[in-house]
């Protein structure tokens, strides 16, 4: 496995991170037990890197696989709260249930815009409080957007920038892919940490796997790359690509069969909760109920949070 550093953060980190969200609740919703056998196999192969949100409901399933681990691991975290006292609740909250003494990377989530990253300033000014005091070693955004990458490369508090980033284009907003990828190019030049995500278009790309991994392996100022892994077959198919060794036949016809997709059960009520809160305009009501759009579905399973009847969900 190969490991670069994250900007001038001097933290260093596996070039695969591994993606938390798709074994926790809004995805595969496996045991905790079973996701963290999925997380400890990754750490096994050389993968230090965990992405996480405390959206994601996925802190327990990170405890439970790095417990009693005696390699180093970098976690990132990331929080939708805008105010002080907020991202204090988050950041402590983080703390407590992964029992660390520290995050190493800790993020806004989905900062769309300088208006966004303006309204949200007071959480800022926290966690450049607890950077300062040693609770976290890194801060910056994560985002969808190019104008997002843009704005946040040129905030000097900010060390880390989250983007997606994926061979098809497939969930960038306010640009097309080369449009993201210039963006990422100047937020690096400005000397910030960036690491990749939705390589996979969420999963609409694993039937191209391969061809997407080597497209976002080939950016060079990327130092790593979020992947969302709920399979030990997956863990062991992306180890391979990243550590640039030959994928098995078998292993391939295992993964490449998996596309996922967004399932909306039949009994949905047509509330919109869900479209509300689709930032990708993927979700539509029609004939009195919830409809996705699969060209613009992130597969991020956030609208399965808000549903008030629990009739959706990524599979």
């Amino acid at each position: 496995m190969e490991y670069r550093i994250l900007g001038r953060t001097g933290i260093k980190v596996s070039r695969l991170c591994f993606g938390a969200l798709t074994v926790g609740p809004l995805q595969a919703a496996l045991p905790v037990d079973k996701g963290a056998a999925v997380i400890r196999r990754a750490l096994e192969a050389g993968v230090n890197f965990i992405d996480t949100a405390e959206y994601y409901q996925t802190y327990p399933y990170i405890y439970e696989a790095t417990r009693g681990w005696a390699g180093e691991i970098v976690v990132a975290s990331k929080s939708y709260a805008y105010t002080w006292q907020g991202m204090r609740q988050s950041l402590e909250g983080a703390l407590r249930a992964l029992h660390r003494e520290y995050i190493d990377i800790f993020l806004l989530h989905e900062q769309e815009s300088a208006l966004t990253i303006r309204g949200h300033w007071e959480a800022v000014e926290y966690l450049l409080k607890a950077r300062k005091e040693g609770l976290v070693r890194a801060i910056g955004v994560s985002t969808h957007s190019v104008e997002g990458v843009r704005a946040a490369a040129r905030i000097a508090e900010f060390d880390i920038i989250h983007p997606i980033i994926n061979i098809a284009g497939i969930g960038i907003q306010g640009g097309t892919r080369e449009d993201m990828l210039a963006a990422i190019a100047e937020a690096a030049s400005f000397g910030k940490g960036i690491y990749g995500m939705k390589a996979l278009g969420g999963g609409h790309l694993i039937p191209r796997a391969q061809e997407a991994l080597a497209f976002v392996l080939g950016i060079p100022q990327l130092a790593s790359v979020a992947v969302g892994m709920r399979t030990v077959a997956e863990v062991d198919f992306n180890v391979a690509v990243f550590s640039g060794m030959p994928v098995p036949s078998g292993l391939w016809a295992r993964v490449g069969r998996q596309k996922r997709r967004l399932h909306i059960e039949d009994w949905c009520s047509g509330c919109g909760r869900c479209v509300e809160r689709c930032g990708a305009g993927a979700l539509f009501l029609t004939g009195g109920r919830a409809a996705v759009d699969p060209l613009k579905c992130r597969l991020c399973g956030y609208c399965g949070t808000v549903c008030p009847d629990f009739c959706i969900k990524v599979i």
